[in-house]
């Protein structure tokens, strides 16, 4: 395509030199948005050698794939890029089997100017806090999307909140089953450099209890 390339090597090798650190000096280690199906393998690797290593995958590495880059649209130009279609499948084993600790939305906003550019010269990034949902719940149950969006508590000591009379709400409200498709009038933020625009989503949220205020 004539395009500099950031080939998966890079990535690879980057986090195997960590793992051999993390091994040798104790500790823990996080390799946020892991993109290759080698990465999915190294980690698990250190996972069986009893290191104490998490890792996190951006919730467009799981949907999209590097053929969407035909089209020369700088809203596509994320760091780490989009994979190949294996890597993609490689990252959702990773994640139904736990070797991918998370799913970050990996939001990222920026000027108009920083995309509307010519592709080699557009900023990485996208935004996608409003679109992980709708994205997530295509890509596995209602079950286990809610399971893999509130991971993170265990792993930073966050105590899960309670339904019981008493204690503090915090709720959230949604629809799992509406479906629409994600345009610019759905997003609140400032920002509207969406990949994720013109595609169906899966879940619509309404609003949260939180702080002991109603947020719709």
């Amino acid at each position: 395509m004539g395009l500099k390339g950031i080939p998966a090597l890079a990535e690879e090798l980057h986090i195997a030199r960590d793992l051999f650190i993390l091994e040798y000096t104790g500790g823990k280690l996080h390799v946020p948005c892991i993109s290759t199906a080698e990465s999915v393998k190294l980690i698990a690797e250190a996972k069986k050698k009893g290191l104490n290593v998490t890792c996190s995958t951006a919730i467009h590495n799981l949907w999209f794939t590097d053929s969407v880059l035909e089209e020369f649209d700088a809203q596509y130009k994320v760091l780490p890029p989009l994979r190949s279609e294996s890597d993609k499948k490689a990252l959702l084993k990773g994640l139904k089997d736990g070797t991918v600790d998370f799913v970050t939305a990996d939001h990222i906003p920026m000027n108009i100017e920083q995309k509307q550019v010519e592709f080699d010269n557009a900023a990485y990034g996208t935004i996608g806090l409003e679109s992980a949902y709708g994205i997530l719940n295509q890509l596995f149950d209602l079950e286990t999307t809610i399971e893999i969006l509130t991971r993170g508590r265990a792993r930073f000591g966050i105590n899960p909140p309670s339904l019981k009379e008493g204690s503090e709400a915090c709720l959230s409200f949604f629809d799992p089953n509406k479906k629409y498709t994600f345009e610019n009038e759905n997003i609140l933020s400032t920002s509207k450099n969406s990949m994720f625009l013109g595609n169906v989503m899966k879940g619509k949220v309404f609003g949260v209890i939180n702080n002991g205020q109603l947020l719709s």
